[in-house]
């Protein structure tokens, strides 16, 4: 019976895992996004803000892209899903979040 406690136990923490990823691409797109807005420098604001509210062992493979079109900065951004322990390896697969915020007018 221990063995099937364990395994559920870290099926269940690796669920947690890709929850906490997706929480945080979608957390980190909105966040770039609203930087871009009123910034001279939108694409260089928008990439700092994103990686800084992704925490360091997310930030190894993460692929922040920013964009501007029709009035609207967007922010996608990339995260892969660790493996049991944030910072070691990670699953092939990438979990994406995507934002977009209207661009501030300047007086």
């Amino acid at each position: 019976m221990t063995p099937l406690i364990l395994l559920t136990l870290v099926l269940l923490w690796q669920c947690a895992l890709l929850g906490y990823t997706f929480t945080l691409a979608a957390n980190s797109a909105d966040m770039a996004a609203r930087a871009g807005t009123a910034a001279e420098d939108r694409q260089g604001a928008c990439q700092t803000a994103g990686m800084e509210h992704l925490p360091g062992a997310w930030t190894g493979g993460a692929k922040i892209t920013c964009g501007e079109s029709g009035g609207l900065v967007t922010a996608d951004v990339h995260l892969k899903v660790p493996v049991l322990f944030p910072g070691t390896i990670a699953f092939p697969f990438e979990v994406d979040g995507h934002a977009g915020a209207v661009v501030e007018e300047g007086d």
